[in-house]
């Protein structure tokens, strides 16, 4: 058996964090078969589907690296296949036509309520040996309702949830096409995974009341069922349901707030599934471990001092000429001047370490591609009338000292030794002078990397 898996999102909003899950486990699991992975676009919802919603979704399929080997394929362009399918049905008498108004629908459901009983289709129009319908209302187009098993039950062992079994009693007779013909979700589902011989089914578990309704109309079809998995959702920080309260949920957020792909994908792939105590790995190293039998049935809790702490381990395994054409254009939005400023790489290499996100590098690095607008308190704190000779001192020995690190710490101590002062009362002033803020790097290193030119000028237009 080849494995086929697929990703059937709705195009009703954007790639939610949840369906960037699903369509990582389906995608690790064709590939660690060596199977085919399937994107399919759920798009009969006319009201809610919209272009702009079908590209987000494949913008973060791309972000992700999550590339399908086949699609994507589009519900509403397979109608004439789902109405040829429906036509069969009647004919063969798994499905009938029903002529109940929506009106009528819900008055049988308020008697059923009002007595207790569950609300569901009473089966007037389900033709039955012996059994007379009652008469064709005029000008009234009708749904076409699937012939669901009177008896029985329906039962499949869930790679997720185990065995879960269901009356049939439980279940009406599902209308499968609307009085325009259009044919509904769990129709449509039904005869895209058969059609395109989907072994397995790996989607949230929102779904698992629809799988009955799916396991019985496929059976009507002669259909193979496939391997259903259905994912505990993910929880955000305060155990509800995760949502935009708790911060970002669309995918393509997450490259705007300086998140790496390989860092989501990492994160991710530890949300309900998990190998040993391995947390980071590579997508080759999770595709080859992948399996359904380590998925956990309990809901996953979305941390996003998680993801940052993952997020940080990419970033200090990136090259620097990536990072930097990743941080550029976070810095030119923020009005950096690169004209005589140091090469964006080797002022990376000073904060990658620190930094959970590209925008933290970003606003890290910015002290070296902006002039200094040190606040005046601090100015007045740190930049006393006893620091400024030494501070002058050190300006005119930045004229020819040897420029490295090295030399530039010697020489630093050399003023503090001839001023009778300690390191932070010049390394602050200094900080403050040259870059504005008192958290740098070392100061020796700053100087380093800022370069002689720009040291010299922006002390002597502070001093």
């Amino acid at each position: 058996m080849t494995v086929r898996t697929r990703f059937a999102p709705s195009p009703t909003g954007y790639l939610h964090v949840g369906g960037a899950r699903t369509a990582l486990f389906a995608w690790a699991y064709a590939r660690r078969f060596g199977g085919t992975f399937i994107l399919r676009i759920e798009d009969t919802d006319l009201e809610r589907s919209t272009p702009e919603a079908v590209q987000a979704i494949i913008d973060g399929m791309q972000w992700l690296g999550l590339h399908h080997d086949e699609g994507p394929f589009y519900q509403m362009q397979r109608m004439d296949r789902y109405r040829e399918v429906i036509a069969q049905m009647l004919k063969d008498g798994t499905a009938y036509y029903c002529y109940a108004s929506p009106e009528e629908v819900e008055a049988m459901r308020e008697r059923q309520r009002a007595a207790g009983e569950k609300p569901r289709y009473d089966g007037t129009w389900r033709p039955e040996p012996g059994k007379t319908l009652p008469a064709v209302p005029e000008h009234r187009k009708p749904v076409v309702r699937f012939k669901n098993p009177l008896d029985g039950e329906v039962s499949w062992d869930d790679a997720v949830k185990g065995v879960i079994t269901i009356a049939n009693r439980e279940m009406d007779d599902l209308v499968i096409a609307r009085p325009d013909g259009t044919p509904t979700y769990n129709f449509c589902v039904v005869v895209d995974d058969w059609d395109m011989k989907i072994t397995h089914v790996i989607r949230g578990d929102d779904h698992v009341n629809n799988t009955p309704r799916q396991i019985n109309i496929l059976r009507a079809l002669g259909g193979t069922l496939p391997v259903y998995g259905h994912l505990p959702m993910i929880l955000g920080s305060d155990g509800e349901k995760l949502s935009k309260r708790h911060g970002a949920v669309s995918v393509m957020d997450y490259p705007e707030q300086g998140y790496l792909p390989e860092a989501m994908l990492n994160y991710l792939a530890r949300l309900g599934w998990s190998h040993g105590d391995d947390e980071i790995f590579t997508m080759e190293q999770f595709c080859s471990w992948f399996d359904l039998n380590h998925l956990t049935k309990s809901p996953a809790q979305f941390n996003h001092e998680k993801l940052g702490w993952v997020n940080n381990h990419y970033i200090k395994q990136t090259d620097n000429a990536k990072l930097a054409a990743l941080t550029k254009p976070v810095l030119t939005r923020e009005g950096a001047q690169f004209d005589g400023a140091p090469p964006l790489e080797t002022v990376l290499e000073l904060f990658k370490d620190r930094a959970n996100t590209i925008n933290e590098l970003a606003d890290a690095a910015m002290l070296f591609y902006r002039e200094p607008k040190p606040d005046a308190a601090l100015m007045t704190q740190h930049v006393t009338p006893a620091i400024l000779p030494a501070l002058k001192a050190f300006s005119a020995a930045c004229s020819s000292v040897e420029w490295n690190k090295e030399a530039l710490s010697a020489a630093i101590k050399q003023v503090l030794a001839d001023h009778q002062l300690k390191m932070p009362q010049l390394a602050m002033p200094l900080r403050l002078l040259l870059t504005g803020q008192l958290q740098t790097p070392s100061v020796d290193v700053v100087l380093t990397v800022m370069g002689r030119e720009t040291v010299i000028s922006r002390l002597s237009k502070a001093l």
